[in-house]
């Protein structure tokens, strides 16, 4: 493997859910051990399975793993850390501070990038403190922080009282108040990250379209903050031997060859590894000691046939919604799961009855047109630019909110509305203009903002309170876009995942932040399903067979209802391919 070839002291593994990042840290930590290092594996990822992997517990200190001579391991808990951090801010401005102020604040330090600054937190005594670490020869992180992240602790002159005194705008300036304490320690953590003589980035990626997009955007990112010493692994790539006369493998080949084919420039400049799909759970050291060669596994119990779990398909799921004749449907979910191909499915099969239905995305890499190849009645297409409406947003703030800032302040306005937050916001502000359609006919919605987006919006976010101040008195009716979100009778949220663990985590934590600003989601959809299209391929069975247990949880667990989309042989392109996909009609692989 060329990212363990001569390797650093700190090893950051870094993507999108569900690539498998915790498997190859994990392994590359057993690999390291076994060859003599002292090695302590740090995991941040609030689906942290390191533990499990192993075989026993972990948790927030760092603990020998009794399997693995010279190997340790620590969990730390974001949630926790991104807890201990709010009460360390909120506690002492709490009853000094009114409490629409307070709320305000603790909304802020609601999201993700709290969560993230905080578990960065954590780690930095680790990357500093040579006193804690100085028994081991390499320290390998699953989930690095991302470049939004580092940027933002990169940045000059105090934080403390910016947000009270109105300085901010709903984004995420919350998380860094009060951190002028850590300046100097992050400062110098950046400086061992932005180090190729200490620090090793790796980026993991599917041999997908999507992930490698998302990849290619993290490698960007980070290249541009200074952290340049960059590999990249592609994760799960099916092996030839695997086809054996079956047409869904053969497809799966041919999809990731063009996927890989594709890729950026940038990402085939990396030095760059492929990881073959494994018929296994990556649990165990037996596991995780094949995981990074390719060496023959022998098949364990592979089931003959798997039967595919008796499930509603996306077209069922259409009928509930077509029943009401008109309203907003809206598709949520992480990077990589097919929000866009669903969304347009929904669509189609909508259209298909003869209802009015107007589809729209802020996906820029969402080329519907290619998708439906093609035109149906009853069906209207648009697109959001994501970057225009972005930058009108942001102009807006910085000639209103920053117009009587300083030079300092200002700096500091300018990057917070470089956040992944700001975007969302400006995207919703577009999209509330065509939600008002939904009253009329049906709005299928793909790229929806996150629950802490939404509760953003909901609890700073002018318009809503000052719609409902200025009307509620007045005896006005009145419905503001997030009151249309909030009414299961107006907006149905489909929320869409894998059946793979951190997938289905991750949608189960989407779920809850959409709970918390007061919105029900109505489905999940399970997509690209190996379990739901009956796999000939001995590996593709295996994988098949794992599947049984996510999907069970989705159906018993999280889900008021569910749809299983399975994978499909061909890509589904096209008006026909989309209602295969939805089960109109199912395609026969």
């Amino acid at each position: 493997m060329l990212f363990l070839q001569n390797p650093p002291r700190y090893l950051f593994f870094t993507g999108k859910g569900g690539v498998g990042k915790t498997s190859i840290a994990c392994a590359c930590a057993v690999e390291l051990a076994d060859a003599g290092k002292k090695v302590l594996l740090v995991s941040t990822d609030p689906a942290s399975n390191v533990g499990q992997v192993f075989g026993g517990t972990i948790g927030n200190r760092i603990t020998p793993v009794d399997s693995v001579p010279r190997l340790s391991a620590l969990e730390i808990d974001p949630q926790g850390a991104a807890q201990a951090y709010r009460d360390r801010i909120v506690g002492p401005v709490r009853g000094v501070l009114p409490d629409e102020v307070v709320k305000g604040i603790e909304e802020q330090l609601s999201g993700a990038c709290t969560t993230e600054i905080a578990a960065f937190d954590e780690f930095t005594g680790l990357l500093t403190d040579t006193a804690l670490t100085a028994g081991f020869d390499h320290i390998i992180f699953d989930t690095a922080p991302t470049g939004h992240t580092i940027r933002l602790l990169q940045l000059p002159g105090a934080w403390s009282g910016f947000l009270e005194a109105g300085k901010g705008d709903a984004s995420c300036l919350g998380p860094l108040a009060g951190l002028e304490k850590q300046r100097a320690q992050y400062k110098a953590a950046v400086q061992a990250l932005a180090d190729p003589g200490r620090t090793r980035l790796v980026l993991v990626a599917r041999a997908q379209a999507a992930t490698l997009r998302e990849a290619n955007r993290t490698h960007q990112e980070l290249a541009a903050i200074g952290l340049s010493q960059q590999y990249l692994v592609i994760n799960g790539v099916l092996p030839l031997e695997a086809l054996q006369d079956d047409p869904l493998a053969a497809a799966i080949h041919q999809r990731e060859a063009l996927a890989l084919a594709n890729m950026s420039a940038e990402l085939k400049a990396l030095p760059q590894d492929s990881l073959a799909l494994k018929p296994f759970n990556l649990v165990g050291l037996d596991a995780l000691r094949h995981l990074l060669n390719d060496a023959p596994v022998p098949y364990s119990t592979v089931p003959s046939a798997v039967q595919a779990p008796t499930a509603p398909n996306l077209s069922q799921l259409v009928d509930d919604i077509a029943a009401d004749g008109h309203g907003l449907v809206m598709l949520m979910g992480k990077g990589g799961v097919g929000k866009t191909t669903l969304a347009a499915a929904v669509a189609v099969e909508l259209a298909h009855r003869g209802l009015p239905v107007h589809l729209t995305t802020s996906d820029p890499a969402a080329h519907l047109a290619q998708t439906l190849d093609g035109t149906l009645n009853h069906l209207t297409v648009s697109r959001i630019d994501p970057h225009e409406v972005t930058e009108r947003y942001r102009e807006h703030v910085l000639s209103t909110k920053g117009a009587n800032l300083d030079a300092e302040g200002r700096a500091m306005l300018e990057e917070d509305l470089r956040s992944p937050c700001t975007e969302e916001i400006a995207v919703f502000q577009a999209f509330s203009r065509i939600i008002r359609e939904a009253g009329k006919k049906f709005v299928v919605m793909d790229t929806a903002p996150t629950g802490h987006t939404l509760l953003l919006l909901d609890a700073t976010g002018a318009y809503h309170r000052d719609i409902v101040r200025q009307m509620g008195d007045k005896g006005v009716h009145f419905t503001t876009p997030m009151m249309q979100l909030q009414d299961p009778k107006q907006t149905k949220v489909l929320i869409v995942t894998l059946a793979e663990t951190t997938p289905v985590l991750e949608a189960a934590n989407l779920q809850t932040d959409l709970r918390r600003a007061g919105i029900e989601p109505w489905a999940w959809v399970i997509n690209n399903s190996l379990a739901a299209c009956a796999p000939a391929s001995p590996l593709l069975r295996q994988r098949a067979g794992n599947e049984l247990r996510e999907i069970e949880a989705v159906a018993t667990q999280h889900a008021q209802r569910y749809a299983l989309v399975p994978l499909m042989k061909n890509e589904p392109v096209g008006v026909q391919r989309l209602l295969d996909l939805a089960g109109h009609s199912l395609e026969k692989v």
